[in-house]
């Protein structure tokens, strides 16, 4: 397929490099020129547009036959969340009635799950958002999925992402920021940047319109399994707080993607945090 990928950085690289591996033709698009130009370097076909100014849509190539949008947000916050899930899909929704595609994928975040009974979310659990950027994320949802059938879109929404490059989780727990006490016992979600990719080219294959999937790892871990067992392979002692414990009102929820594997027939390399984390380590310690 001839594949326009919307937001070419850290996660959608590694998305065109698997569409490329496997002889689909990538464009690539980041609204920084020159980190647009750099995609050549890739074997992907760079294009610098900022997706969030309508004008763009001109710019867009018009032999593309799918979509995948995995933008982020340039900034923390209600604007840029919107110029990046928002604005930014309105245009490549543009795009795609214009040229009609065979499927249109847009990344989302569990972030839309602010529960805090420690329950379990799935694919057909109702978004519960708090805050101003998760109730932007639930537009932008309902956008993508609002334009299903006459788009085939459909969503994939993502765990907290890690992976090469990215283990900040790492450093966290060896510095202390990460800690033991009171607030120890929620859940921690997440997906390893190679089993996000997995998810995202099999909604692409395989995906129906209208469809919600989850990118996420079979093994939620509670945040004191987690702190305790980064600690130890990294030979420090967990910090911790007696008091207050770090809270920050933040999600207690466990993830669930089993129904997502299930109907679009892939397994993961990474099944939990152990198996992703322990491979970086050895980059690490």
């Amino acid at each position: 397929m001839r594949v326009l990928v919307a937001g070419c950085g850290w996660l959608g690289q590694a998305i065109a490099a698997a569409l490329g591996a496997r002889g689909d033709r990538v464009t690539g698009v980041r609204r920084d020129p020159a980190r647009a130009a750099a995609l050549s370097g890739l074997g992907i076909t760079p294009l610098a547009a900022d997706l969030s100014d309508p004008e763009a849509l001109s710019r867009l190539p018009d032999d593309v036959e799918a979509v995948v949008a995995c933008q982020s947000a340039g900034a923390d916050g209600p604007e840029p969340y919107r110029d990046a899930y928002v604005r930014a899909n309105q245009t490549l929704l543009s795009f795609a009635r214009r040229a009609p595609l065979r499927a249109f994928v847009y990344t989302g975040s569990t972030g839309v799950f602010g529960q805090r009974d420690g329950g379990d979310v799935d694919e057909g659990t109702p978004p519960r958002p708090r805050g101003a950027a998760a109730e932007v994320l639930i537009e932008a949802e309902r956008l993508v999925l609002g334009a299903a059938p006459e788009v085939p879109a459909r969503l994939v929404r993502l765990s907290g992402l890690y992976g090469p490059g990215r283990t900040g989780l790492l450093e966290r727990v060896r510095t202390g920021v990460l800690a033991l006490g009171p607030s120890d016992g929620p859940w921690m979600n997440f997906c390893h940047r190679d089993d996000a990719v997995r998810a995202v080219l099999a909604a692409l294959d395989r995906g129906r319109a209208g469809a919600v999937y989850h990118g996420s790892d079979a093994r939620p871990a509670r945040r004191r399994e987690v702190v305790e067992w980064v600690a130890g392979r990294l030979g420090v002692r967990p910090a911790r707080r007696e008091e207050g414990g770090g809270a920050d009102g933040g999600p207690d929820r466990r993830v669930l993607s089993d129904r997502t594997r299930e109907e679009l027939g892939f397994d993961l390399s990474y099944p939990s945090f152990r198996e992703g984390f322990e491979e970086l380590l050895r980059g690490v310690t």
